[in-house]
């Protein structure tokens, strides 16, 4: 089993940028609308990753065989279908972060860590108790994040809800493709499709502008540079060597930033309530993560 801890940092890290995106993305609004914010930065998070590749090949020390077209084949259907569901999900989110402050968008995203597993079930993985457990204290989160007492919930908790789907659905694409692909081309594929698809509603619907677009540069920048391209390559770097259990927890840690960046940043606060609920949603996450008696047993 890898077990490298001297790497955890740079999940830490990894989770500290990510968490951190969600003022950028929301800054981001205030110029441009979500798809031209995403269509930018998914552009840049591919440009960044493109000089990357011959590094990252050289510190995973990989020498892999002769391409083949059925190799070119599932790195561009992958690509391709990650950046679509990746695009759509991300404009969600961005989309979201109208409505909803950074930290409840970061907790209910962070949904997709239980999500994934109960999608198994169409893929013949049943989940076991441990999982559902989970999904009942993530209900109880939400509930307390959510629902403000009346018969409905909003618009920005609706289109968290497709955003979690939608990264769940990217986790599986790429859990499918990643093996028989190199991971940081699929990375950089995805980012360029994102790019492209997030541009055709940005341009029906949003007439973006270049000042807008350049008004928003600083939170472009980070969310591109930083979201996209570094933090990627710091968890592409780090995951080689940390036991994916430890990886999944360390990286939950994204939520809980996301709570403390809008609070320091943006001084956006939650009710005790929505607190409340925040810490059901951790516990969820890091329940959902742990390992089971079974897993543990064939350990």
């Amino acid at each position: 089993m890898k077990q490298d801890l001297k790497y955890l940092p740079m999940l830490a890290l990894t989770a500290l940028i990510w968490g951190s995106a969600f003022v950028a993305q929301s800054v981001g609004n205030e110029y441009v609308g979500s798809f031209t914010f995403n269509a930018v930065r998914s552009v840049l998070g591919g440009a960044v990753l493109l000089p990357m590749m011959p590094l990252l090949d050289r510190l995973s020390k990989n020498r892999r065989e002769a391409v083949t077209p059925a190799d070119r084949k599932n790195l561009w259907l992958g690509g391709t279908l990650c950046g679509v569901v990746l695009g759509l999900g991300s404009g969600l989110q961005q989309w979201a972060l109208e409505y909803a402050n950074v930290g409840k968008v970061g907790f209910i995203t962070a949904l997709y860590i239980i999500i994934v597993p109960l999608l198994g079930i169409f893929f013949h993985r049943q989940p076991g108790a441990q999982v559902w457990a989970a999904v009942a204290v993530a209900l109880g989160g939400l509930y307390l994040l959510c629902w403000n007492g009346g018969l409905a919930i909003g618009p920005g908790e609706l289109l968290l809800f497709g955003c979690s789907g939608l990264f769940s659905l990217h986790i599986l694409i790429v859990d499918h493709f990643s093996p028989l692909v190199d991971g940081v081309k699929l990375s950089c594929i995805q980012f360029f499709v994102a790019g492209l698809f997030c541009s055709v509603p940005a341009l029906l619907f949003e007439q973006p502008t270049l000042s807008g677009i350049l008004g928003a540069w600083g939170p472009i920048l980070y969310a591109g540079v930083l979201s996209c391209g570094v933090a990627y390559t710091l968890q592409v770097v780090a995951q080689k060597h940390v036991e994916p259990t430890l990886a999944s927890l360390t990286l939950s840690l994204e939520s809980v930033f996301s709570v403390l960046a809008g609070w320091l940043l943006l001084h956006q606060t939650l009710t005790a309530r929505e607190l409340g609920g925040c810490v059901l949603m951790f516990c969820a996450i890091v329940l959902a993560q742990l390992p089971s008696r079974k897993k543990a047993a064939k350990a």
